[in-house]
């Protein structure tokens, strides 16, 4: 069966259960499949069937689920597109999947006025509100995700429903989930760890929460959103986590936390940092559980129940295979290595994805059939095998990183920036979770770093854009010629930039605003938020905290464009 079969029993056995919420806007199990019936009829009428892609742009509402739902009951797949994002990367994935149509809302249309195929949900919704008779098996495509692309190009991943069900059915040993189950939407739908959380919650009769972007991004809020909802499911990134987790506990004035499992995913976990909040946890502690995985293999790839002794660690224990999946830990001539030994993950199994959109050559680099005949995809992650025969995690060999959850090729970046008019040549490099960018002027051109900053922003998703960009007269290479990246140097020591103190009211209330956020003391008038470390996440804090405090709404792209505080707060101004 597909996934969306799956549902439409759940939604025979209990239509008058809640199935997706926000705030106060709820659909039961009934309701959201009738509603997606409607408009998989009208798709259906329009030509969808399996393996017809459909991108599917709508905000953070239960008709983000709808739409989605119809899709895959018209036998499609959807390609999903973050209205965060900018629209040179919405364009590309358009031109890049020849999506027949487009599934919008009025707000966003007129981003993709001159795309033929647009639907607006407001008008196509309502009609036949039967089950459609099944038009797409276990074979055809459920979605398609954009990862970033060492080239400078994104990939689009294609993903088919035999390989989402292969998952449940391979984690079911290992949870035990249920329709009293409440999950929350955390994540973009452009990020694969959305398909674990919107599946774990219909496929079992669970509820669906859909968090507010505004409520994701901040900390407090998110934190009493999962006491009042009484979330018993959380899907984190530690990046993610460990800002959540940073909340006082006298901070949650609506009762315990009802939290049964924490599944960790999307990059390294150092365990040792969880310690401290699950021995101050109030009630019986959830399970925690680190699932390493990748877009190529369906989410997830490992399963670990982390314990006491893990807790006393920083290694990133990932633990074993799930059941649907083999694992390999191989050497450079493709054999395997001993226990305590480093090499190269290789994945097989009922998991891995079909391809790389449009890239038979990347395609075949990366999927290879072995000498057994089974299908294996190369992670270009390495691994330690443990004594106990699990895995500890140990980075990429490549240069893709992952920030916050988000897979990152540093050479989209880099082409990004050299694609710039004053830039002739770039080199960025990740550390300690953040992006960091050395750039070299063209002839004539002058490096100004902030409207750098400004121009990525229009190019590439806010995660992507580089805290620290140091300006460079040449970037240091080997004698092979390549880019010395050892050799780059720190970027600069900001503790060395004079202070400068602020002035008026709206500087000084600034300036504890990010002195509180970023975690630093004596903050100046020529201090720039990025260059301190700020990012997405902490500009979403920052804004929150002036609405509440000065009683001031900041578009986000306020602090983008004005990242030195003097500038910022003279923005504020009315």
């Amino acid at each position: 069966m597909c996934v969306h079969n799956t549902f439409e029993r759940q939604a025979r056995r209990r239509p008058n259960a809640v199935a997706v919420a926000r705030g106060d806007e709820t659909l039961n199990y009934g309701e959201l499949n009738t509603r997606a019936n409607g408009l998989a009829h009208r798709l259906i009428e329009a030509g969808i069937g399996p393996d017809c892609l459909v991108g599917l742009c709508l905000e953070r509402t239960p008709d983000l689920i709808v739409a989605m739902l119809a899709i895959l009951k018209a036998g499609g797949a959807y390609v999903p597109l973050d209205p965060s994002y900018p629209d040179a990367r919405l364009d590309f994935i358009m031109n890049d999947t020849g999506m027949r149509l487009l599934v919008t809302e009025r707000a966003l249309a007129d981003r993709f006025a001159g795309f033929d195929g647009t639907l607006v949900f407001d008008d196509v919704t309502g009609g036949d509100q039967t089950d459609p008779p099944p038009r797409a098996g276990p074979q055809h495509l459920a979605y398609i995700i954009y990862t970033s692309g060492s080239t400078g190009r994104p990939k689009g991943v294609m993903i088919e429903h035999r390989s989402l069900t292969a998952l449940f059915a391979a984690t079911e040993r290992h949870f035990d989930f249920s329709e009293r189950d409440v999950w929350t939407l955390f994540h973009s739908l452009a990020f694969d760890f959305s398909v674990w959380e919107i599946w774990g919650a219909l496929l079992y009769g669970g509820r669906l929460e859909i968090v507010p972007r505004d409520v994701a991004r901040s900390a407090p809020d998110f934190r009493r959103l999962l006491a009042e909802r009484k979330v018993t499911v959380l899907n984190q990134t530690p990046s993610a986590f460990l800002t959540f987790i940073r909340v006082p506990e006298t901070d949650n004035r609506n009762g315990d936390l009802a939290l049964r499992h924490v599944i960790f995913g999307g990059e390294a976990l150092n365990p040792a940092k969880l310690k401290p909040w699950r021995e101050a946890y109030r009630g019986r502690p959830p399970a925690l559980v680190n699932m390493y995985g990748i877009t190529e293999t369906t989410i997830h790839v490992t399963y670990k129940l982390l314990n006491g002794a893990d807790l006393d660690s920083p290694q990133s224990v990932i633990g074993r295979p799930l059941d649907h999946l083999g694992l390999h830990v191989l050497d450079e001539t493709g054999r395997p290595v001993p226990y305590g030994s480093v090499g190269e993950i290789h994945v097989s199994g009922a998991g891995l994805a079909r391809g790389y959109l449009n890239r038979p050559e990347l395609t075949a680099a990366r999927f290879f059939t072995d000498a057994a005949g089974a299908r294996v995809y190369r992670t270009g992650d390495l691994a330690e095998i443990l004594p106990d025969g699990g895995l500890a995690h140990l980075g990429r060999k490549d240069q893709q990183v992952k920030i916050r959850g988000f897979r990152i090729e540093l050479g989209e970046i880099e082409t990004a920036l050299c694609a710039l008019p004053d830039v002739a040549d770039a080199a960025v490099l990740a550390k300690d979770g953040r992006l960091m960018a050395y750039v070299v002027s063209a002839p004539k051109g002058i490096i100004d770093t902030h409207q750098i900053r400004r121009d990525l922003a229009a190019k590439v998703p806010d995660y992507m854009i580089p805290t620290a960009i140091t300006p460079l007269a040449a970037l240091p290479l080997t004698p092979n010629g390549k880019i010395d990246r050892a050799a780059l140097p720190a970027p600069i020591d900001l503790s060395l930039r004079p202070y400068v103190a602020p002035r008026t009211h709206a500087e000084r209330a600034v300036a504890t605003i990010w002195e509180e956020v970023l975690k630093r003391k004596a903050i100046g008038l020529d201090d720039d938020f990025f260059e301190l470390g700020g990012d997405s996440l902490l500009a979403t804090e920052i804004a929150l905290r002036i609405a509440e405090e000065l009683g001031i709404d900041v578009p986000l792209a306020n602090l983008f464009e004005n990242p030195v505080l003097k500038d910022f707060a003279i923005a504020l101004a009315p």
